[in-house]
């Protein structure tokens, strides 16, 4: 009995030692593909018994960015961000004033321990950059506006810009790609805000602009952590109505642009609603998503320098956790979670630990939430063909031939077999030579490399997708 009560009383130790030291500006430096360092900053703090962490990406001009979770369990701290897409787990060790532990994001793990120190090469303040690209002004008409999605019952903040001479003929709505967006498809740890350029040029090339935060993001009500692809498309169907709506709009011919994931999107909206007079995919998937996903994971593992046997064996696993996800499409997630959970943790004991390299196998296993969230669910079963064969309305597809997300051969190629298949003979798929996943020039098209890159999108795009646009009848 005193044995137990000890432990108990050490357990109320650690903790309040943990408690009283968490709070403050922690500062770590994460190893990155390439031989390269990301230097990160978490301030943690406390009310009542809440805690609540920001933080600072210093190499890439990013200061407090909001996280969703703080839990403080012992000497054990989770932070959660949604929507980086990065789940930190940490251990509190009071006797050196470190936390050691691991960052989880986009499917891959790194190791990322923390002192109080600052660094000599983080004691530059941080600044926002501002992108060249950014607008510095706005020659035009730019109204903000909100509309309701009828099937979910929420409401969408977004922004319509119109040329100032009043005498646009086509109205463009920009869909955002995976993960929550503001109106600007803000990449905030990239601190780059693609459709705000995007808008920008089109508008200043004639063509009116409609472009809205993802629900429950920026001024838009709705829960986005539930939601699925499908119940986007209901949002972006939710501002043709809007459009259609307005006097002074509904004259206007509609297109969708839909980026990554908005590429998906657009289809499933333009192959239902007759109002869509065009679409444009910026690196829209065209091949089923299991199998673009995992030539993303391949493309993404061989710019990191893995070995060819490694990219096999992950590539082996991530097939069998894909096949049980779309082959039990009804089955409840706490079951599913279980199975993936299983199957997860054999493989990654099956195979060589320096797949892991610094990794806990328990650290990967956090990620199977998100595997088996119902947005995911719905996503990596998805078949893009399934909608394009339908869409009847002229059709521009893009893809940077650096696209390590979305492959552009195999896409491209996908997009053009379904549009043919079902008739549609008014389209174009153009490989955009050196530009990635984002539309820039690139050197690797690694994710990395994204915040490096001044531009946020090439010119060589924008002039083309505005181009197309303007010379539709």
């Amino acid at each position: 009995m005193k044995k137990i009560v000890g432990t108990l009383i050490f357990m109320v130790l650690t903790y309040s030692v943990f408690a009283q030291n968490i709070t403050g500006d922690w500062y770590g430096t994460l190893n990155i593909p390439g031989g390269k360092t990301l230097h990160v900053v978490f301030h943690i703090t406390k009310s009542g018994d809440t805690y609540t962490t920001t933080f600072d990406s210093p190499d890439q001009g990013a200061a407090g960015l909001a996280t969703d979770k703080t839990t403080v369990a012992g000497d054990k701290l989770t932070i959660e961000a949604s929507k980086f897409n990065f789940t930190y787990n940490g251990v509190f060790l009071p006797d050196s004033s470190k936390i050691n532990g691991t960052l989880s994001q986009g499917g891959g793990s790194g190791a990322l321990n923390f002192t109080h120190d600052k660094p000599m090469t983080a004691t530059a303040p941080v600044a926002r950059v501002v992108r060249p690209q950014d607008p510095k002004d706005f020659p035009y008409e730019q109204e903000e506006v909100t509309f309701t999605n009828p099937k979910a019952g929420n409401a969408l903040a977004g922004t319509i810009t119109m040329p100032s001479y009043g005498r646009a003929s086509k109205i463009v709505v920009l869909i955002t790609g995976s993960g929550p967006q503001d109106r600007n498809e803000e990449i905030i740890q990239f601190n780059h805000r693609p459709f705000l350029v995007w808008s920008d040029w089109l508008t200043r090339q004639g063509i009116a602009v409609l472009r809205y935060d993802d629900r429950g993001i920026g001024k838009s009500t709705g829960i986005f952590g539930t939601a699925t692809s499908a119940d986007f498309a209901d949002d972006a169907e939710a501002a043709i109505t809007y459009i259609q709506s307005r006097a002074d709009l509904k004259n206007l011919k509609i297109g969708l642009m839909g980026h990554s994931e908005g590429g998906m999107i657009a289809p499933v909206v333009a192959s239902r609603n007759k109002a869509v007079k065009f679409v444009v995919l910026l690196a829209g998937p065209g091949v089923p998503i299991d199998q673009l996903m995992l030539r993303q994971a391949a493309d993404q593992m061989r710019v990191g320098g893995a070995s060819p046997e490694a990219i096999q064996r992950s590539a082996a696993t991530n097939k069998k956790i894909y096949s049980l996800i779309i082959q039990n499409p009804t089955m409840p997630s706490a079951q599913l979670k279980q199975q993936v959970d299983t199957l997860m943790y054999r493989e990654l004991r099956a195979n060589s630990r320096a797949d892991l390299k610094t990794q806990d196998i328990d650290a990967v296993l956090k990620q199977t939430p998100v595997l088996t969230s119902p947005w995911y669910r719905y996503f990596i079963a998805f078949r893009p063909a399934d909608y394009l064969t339908k869409v009847k309305c002229p059709v521009l597809a893009l893809d940077g031939t650096l696209d390590m997300q979305v492959n552009s051969e195999a896409n491209l190629a996908g997009i053009r077999e379904s549009l043919e298949k079902g008739g549609n003979r008014n389209f174009q798929t153009v490989p955009m030579p050196g530009l990635n996943h984002m539309f820039q020039k690139a050197a690797t098209g690694s994710v990395e490399e994204y915040s490096q890159i001044s531009e946020t999108v090439d010119p060589s795009a924008l002039q083309l997708v505005s181009g197309w646009i303007n010379h539709l009848p």
